[in-house]
């Protein structure tokens, strides 16, 4: 299998959601999922798209907040590594229950940190965690490391696809970014048996990233709609 790789680079918070929904309303166009590294040209926060806004207000001081396309916590962005990934409607990943994918793609994080020689776990069961965020405590199949979660992800399964879209809080271990980026390409040529080979996405999806930009995730109606 041929899957496809994007690093799209510092980009704003309203653009990099953005992208990730275009990415999944054009999914059906491709035979190949997407994997997306991303980063931030400032400080922000997203939270799930089933949050209310006034509540997630109260529990973060990063701007801009921005509502993901996905479901989920408050994940901060200041620090982190985000990355997504997009399924067409063909591939089997796509039937996978909610818990099984979630286990899938943390156990693909599992496998990139021991590439580098940092053990992680995915966490058997739930911690308490304080309301509406999602570095707080931990979920099942969460991934830990000494006990503390530093990977969480959020799906939205359409009929278009399946977008999951993660971020990693890194250890405190001297770690490049680029590095593990390599590692999670690396171990899914050997763990799905796939190859890459590096995206560009078409005109028509720069242009409905600009529409959703412009129309959604830049607009308080969209981001307080509830």
């Amino acid at each position: 299998m041929n899957w496809l790789l994007l690093n799209s680079g510092k980009c704003e918070a309203a653009f990099n959601m953005a992208l990730d929904e275009a990415l999944l309303e054009s999914a059906p166009h491709r035979c190949a999922p997407v994997l997306r590294f991303y980063g931030w040209t400032e400080p922000a926060a997203t939270f799930g798209y089933f949050q209310k806004h006034a509540e997630v207000a109260t529990l973060t001081k990063l701007h801009p907040l921005i509502r993901r396309p996905t479901g989920g916590g408050i994940v901060p962005h200041d620090a982190d590594w985000t990355y997504s990934f997009v399924v067409p409607p063909n591939l089997e990943w796509y039937s996978l229950s909610a818990e099984a994918s979630y286990r899938r793609i943390h156990d693909w994080l599992r496998l990139a940190f021991v590439e580098l020689g940092v053990e992680t776990k995915l966490a058997p069961c739930c911690k308490k965690s304080l309301p509406g965020q999602c570095f707080i405590g931990h979920e099942k199949f969460d991934l830990l490391w000494h006990g503390k979660k530093i990977a969480g992800a959020a799906q939205r399964r359409k009929k278009q696809g399946l977008l999951i879209q993660g971020s990693v809080q890194p250890p405190p271990k001297p770690l490049k970014r680029e590095l593990f980026e390599a590692a999670m390409a690396a171990v899914a040529q050997k763990a799905f048996d796939v190859s890459w080979t590096k995206f560009a996405p078409a005109a028509s999806v720069h242009d409905l990233t600009e529409i959703l930009v412009r129309e959604k995730y830049s607009l308080a109606e969209h981001n307080q709609q509830r």
